[in-house]
């Protein structure tokens, strides 16, 4: 029981370390750069703790982790669904992002335009659903 809620508290306490730490470092040098990659470091440590304590965990069990395979795969599941659906929101993000400024300049310039602008912007908001979409059939597969 202590076990498993170490594991659920050690990421959640990591994170929050590294947020403080990052924005402390941005505030004492200003560096944003040094900041973005002081908290992709420590997301790739997290994300690495967590991925690899679960598979300890059941490794350790020994004749039992091959009855175990299960909640691993569903957690892989788990973790396909959400990089589906997050990255492709970023990229819809970003995507909307550059179109959006685009599509109300041309606005106006010429109203006429309009139509032809929003079509860009929808298109971009379409790869966040293309991700969602592909996440709930990772999920019901």
């Amino acid at each position: 029981m202590l076990f498993n809620a170490i594991f659920m508290i050690v990421p959640v306490v990591l994170l929050i370390l590294t947020v403080v730490l990052a924005t402390k470092s941005f505030q004492k040098k200003g560096n944003a750069k040094r900041s973005l990659l002081l908290q992709l470091a420590s997301f790739g440590a997290v994300a690495s703790f967590c991925l690899v304590c679960p598979v300890i965990a059941n490794a350790a069990g020994g004749s039992a982790a091959a009855a175990s395979l299960d909640p691993i795969a569903k957690g892989l599941q788990y973790l396909g669904a959400g990089l589906s659906t997050g990255i492709a929101c970023i990229g819809g993000g970003i995507a909307v992002g550059h179109g959006a400024p685009a599509a109300i300049g041309a606005a106006a310039e010429d109203p006429k335009n309009f139509g032809k602008a929003i079509i860009f912007v929808a298109l971009g908001e379409g790869i966040a659903l293309y991700g969602m979409l592909i996440s709930i059939l990772i999920l019901n597969g």
